[in-house]
């Protein structure tokens, strides 16, 4: 699954909280997300100036209020994030109830980036079939393993 099409599942399954999302689609989703608040806070700090740059002997600091557009793409891609984090938690096999485990300082992260990582369940489980049953997962096979039109240098012993 490439990044196009991981964006566009996650946000058409805008609420969606039942069945599977692999690793790609989730990832490259979470990726979506990140790239867009620092494209959007960029642009609120030149459109609105929410932001400040300190410095002095030695340091350099940036302190950003946060800004409206930064803001509303938060609101925007908060349900769609936690949808996708409970059908990839589904994939691995769990509730995503788990996600609550958000709430815990430090260490809750830490289980769900874990849980986030591992692989999908092998065929279907309880939350449905695997969704990416069928996709080649191996690499693609060398073109001159495959007898392509490459031609053959002759080698000299």
């Amino acid at each position: 699954m490439d990044f196009q099409t991981a964006v566009r599942t996650c946000l058409q399954k805008y609420a969606t909280f039942s069945g599977r999302a692999s690793r790609p689609e989730y990832w490259w989703f979470v990726l979506f997300i990140i790239l867009g608040q620092i494209i959007l806070g960029i642009a609120d700090n030149v459109l609105f100036h929410t932001g400040n740059v300190s410095h002095g002997p030695g340091y350099w600091g940036y302190r950003s209020e946060g800004g409206p557009l930064g803001g509303l793409f938060a609101l925007a891609t908060l349900l769609p994030a936690i949808a996708a984090g409970a059908r990839r938690l589904h994939d691995t096999g769990r509730s995503g109830w788990w996600l609550l485990l958000a709430f815990l300082p430090l260490i809750g992260g830490l289980v769900l980036l874990y849980f986030f990582v591992q692989p999908s369940d092998p065929g279907s489980n309880g939350f449905g079939p695997n969704p990416r049953r069928g996709k080649r997962t191996e690499p693609a096979p060398e073109p001159w393993a495959t007898g392509s039109s490459i031609p053959k240098v002759p080698r000299e012993d």
